[in-house]
């Protein structure tokens, strides 16, 4: 076990049963499970599934896994973060998350198709995935995902679930993708970046991060003296696109 890695392995089989009911796997889905760990989760998502795609970057775990779990797993040494998905034919996710990489492994998950993903997060991550405009835990992400994706938290997980046992709770989170956005922008890429610019800026006004960002004139930009906390994300989707309008204006 290596703590670098930022592994908290799930110990509560219940957990393991409630997490693979959630994600209601049938004998014909093929599932990607992110860090396997011991196979506890990985047994369970085995026995329903057709196909198991287990991406594990402890070498160590590795060898243990390939002694303990059943044929239809098929174990991939690497980081998932890096890992190329298009070559992995998945049509769920069940995964107890690596914590340190909750966030690149979210919005990687968010460009691929699948049915849906049940997965366990930090507490406080969870809170921030389905946050409201105006709350503490508002964010890019939050934003990124409710374009995306339907989110919810359908449990919360007690840290003595886990070993070594982590400092705070964890959630599990149902992600289903949407068949379409919840509101429309001109340009999907300059809308998420705007997003991303705007929170690393969360205390300053929307004002302030555009001029010292965009050559643009101010005028016909809306919401100029609000913070980004206090925009919903249909507000950053027509702010993207009346600051795209002022970019192009300016540079005919």
């Amino acid at each position: 076990m290596k703590r670098k890695l930022g592994q908290n392995f799930l110990i509560n089989n219940e957990i393991a049963l409630r997490e693979v009911d959630y994600a209601d796997i049938k004998s014909s889905d093929s599932v990607l499970e992110i860090g396997p760990g011991k196979g506890i989760l990985t047994k369970v998502i085995a026995d329903k599934a057709k196909k198991v795609y287990a991406i594990e970057l402890d070498k160590n775990l590795i060898e243990y896994l390939e002694r303990i779990l059943p044929k239809n797993v098929e174990i991939i040494h690497g980081d998932a973060v890096k890992t190329d998905f298009d070559k992995i034919h998945f049509n769920k996710i069940v995964s107890n998350l690596p914590f340190q990489i909750s966030s690149p492994i979210t919005f990687k998950f968010l460009n691929y198709d699948f049915d849906s993903a049940v997965l366990i997060y930090q507490e406080d991550f969870a809170k921030r995935m389905v946050s409201f405009p105006g709350d503490k835990n508002y964010s890019n992400l939050t934003v990124h995902l409710y374009y995306k994706a339907f989110c919810e938290i359908l449990e919360k997980i007690s840290k003595n679930c886990f070993y070594p046992k982590p400092k705070v709770d964890a959630c599990l989170v149902r992600l289903i993708p949407r068949s379409r956005p919840p509101f429309k922008v001109d340009d999907e890429k300059f809308f998420v970046e705007l997003s991303r610019l705007l929170f690393n800026n969360r205390r300053k006004m929307i004002r302030s991060v555009i001029k010292n960002n965009f050559d643009v004139n101010l005028e016909n930009i809306p919401f100029k003296e609000r913070r980004v906390e206090k925009l919903s994300p249909e507000d950053i989707g027509f702010l993207s696109d009346m600051l795209l309008k002022g970019i192009s204006s300016n540079s005919c």
